[in-house]
């Protein structure tokens, strides 16, 4: 069955009207809070033997560390500020030191972008575990980075 012309006319204007008034009541409640964009990297130190740049995931005590594993971002209080999942984990070497060889000992380290708002502190919770403290670093841009253990 057809509308006539006239109907569907109104129809979508007044769809129009309630879609432009439900987004109108959120704002006019409570101000949108701005967030910033950043990196959670996490540095797991389980010293495996691999070669630099390969995809990785943690090992032994920190096998909970691996892609697809779920994250919180946390606020001091407890809040989730973001939430998603961890990417592949890249090898990168625990000694500065070149070793001459292939495979060297090396950490595996996650790194994903989130947005947050600004915060006194924040922790990361992943898979369920107690969270880690998260420390501000700029020196490779906007971070907050763990080490595991600490």
């Amino acid at each position: 069955m057809r509308l006539p012309t006239s109907t569907r006319y109104g129809t979508g204007a007044l769809l129009t009207l309630l879609l432009a008034g439900a987004t109108g009541c959120g704002a006019t409640g409570a101000a949108q809070e701005a967030v910033s964009p950043t990196t959670v990297r996490v540095l797991v130190r389980d010293i495996n033997i691999r070669a630099e740049g390969v995809d990785c995931a943690g090992t032994g005590p920190y096998l909970y560390f691996h892609h697809r594993a779920p994250f919180r971002v946390l606020d001091p209080d407890g809040a989730a500020l973001a939430t998603g999942t961890l990417p592949a984990g890249t090898a990168v070497a625990a000694f500065a030191e070149d070793l001459e060889v292939d495979r060297v000992p090396t950490y595996c380290e996650f790194a994903v972008p989130v947005q947050v708002p600004q915060r006194a502190g924040y922790r990361l919770e992943v898979a369920g575990r107690p969270a880690l403290d998260l420390t501000p670093d700029s020196s490779e841009g906007p971070a907050l980075v763990a080490v595991v253990p600490s």
